[in-house]
């Protein structure tokens, strides 16, 4: 006979464990049936409001796991850190720029103390001249061995030594730009406060000390000297240092010898040198290392041959081989009048000249 539990047809067969619940081992305890979705009407219930047998439970509202609170957690000290950071970074950004100075400069012109020596050789003049053991152009012109400072890292200290270059060889080594026929390579690279300087010089020279292209680059008077030779002796060096927190300044001092001959003459007309020393001090912000640009704050300038009677502002017009200085030389200086600039003029040593 069937057991109490057991239906009245007796045990169906086949089921498995001889008989045996398959679900006797699940434990409905009262976690597992506040989980289940769906909950069955009492009966009270169904015959009252004639509901369906069952209805559906809104799902339970879980708390975060713990995986995800250790998410949350890490987020919220990742981003403390890079606050935290942000704030005591020593390379941030200045809140606000000052005012960028206009360039001072100024153009000595050298002149010689007897006649220009000349060869038709231009590496003769070179090699019995004090530009011998100089190097050819951008290489007489090394960067140093950078160091960070206090407030810049040693990427932006490099970065201003490489643009103070680039510069320099922009005015000083470029053929287009020596021969007065292009500016654009040195002015693309002015800070943008000064190009109304800039450009005001090269519209409408003038010996002020504010406003001589001279000043801002090396060019010779396209109508009296050419290059005879392109390999530019150069020799010199530059230093980075930090003057404040947000400004770096790189001061250079170089000297450059050229082999010039007058305009249109043949290979065989002989040559001569002439020198030119630019002291550079640039000026460097955040902006202008990002930009890749200069502020050229003073232009000190030596060059010769040069006659004291010619103008060396707009162009550079050197004495070439077999030519002597002019007599005369700049009107004389009123030190009573002000808002001028001071005429100034040297001699050339016999010794910087080659040797005859």
């Amino acid at each position: 006979m069937a057991g109490p539990g057991d239906p009245p047809e007796g045990t169906p067969e086949g089921t498995p464990g001889g008989g045996e619940d398959e679900y006797r081992s699940v434990v409905f305890d009262e976690s597992f049936v506040r989980a289940a979705r769906l909950q069955e009407y009492s009966a009270q219930e169904r015959m009252a409001d004639h509901a369906p047998a069952v209805r559906r439970r809104p799902p339970l509202r879980r708390g975060l796991s713990r995986q995800a609170l250790m998410l949350v957690l890490l987020i919220a000290i990742a981003f403390g850190t890079a606050v935290y950071m942000g704030v005591r970074n020593p390379y941030r950004s200045p809140t606000a720029r000052g005012p960028v100075e206009p360039l001072r400069m100024t153009v000595i012109p050298l002149s010689p103390q007897g006649v220009v020596p000349g060869a038709a050789d231009p590496e003769s003049l070179f090699a019995r001249s004090p530009a011998a053991q100089f190097r050819i152009g951008a290489d007489g012109i090394p960067l140093p061995a950078s160091r960070r400072t206090t407030h810049f890292s040693d990427s932006q200290v490099v970065t201003a030594l490489t643009t103070a270059k680039d510069y320099i060889v922009h005015s000083s080594l470029y053929p287009e730009v020596l021969t007065g026929q292009q500016v654009r390579p040195v002015r693309a690279l002015v800070d943008a406060d000064q190009l109304d300087q800039f450009d005001e010089s090269f519209s409408h020279p003038t010996a002020d000390g504010r406003h001589a292209p001279t000043g801002w680059l090396v060019r010779f008077d396209p109508a009296q000297a050419q290059l005879a030779d392109n390999s530019i002796r150069v020799q010199g060096t530059l230093q980075a240092a930090e003057t404040d927190s947000s400004t770096l300044e790189v001061t250079a001092d170089h000297t450059f010898v050229y082999a010039l001959r007058p305009t249109g003459a043949a290979a065989t007309t002989p040559a001569s040198l002439f020198t030119v020393r630019r002291e550079l001090h640039f000026r460097f912000d955040r902006d202008d290392l990002r930009t890749h640009q200069v502020q050229l704050i003073v232009s000190y300038v030596q060059a010769g041959p040069l006659s004291c009677a010619e103008d060396s502002t707009n162009h550079l017009r050197p004495l070439l081989a077999g030519q002597t200085a002019k007599a005369g030389g700049p009107a004389g200086t009123d030190p009573y009048a002000t808002g001028g600039a001071t005429s100034l003029c040297g001699a050339l040593a016999t010794s910087a000249q080659p040797r005859v």
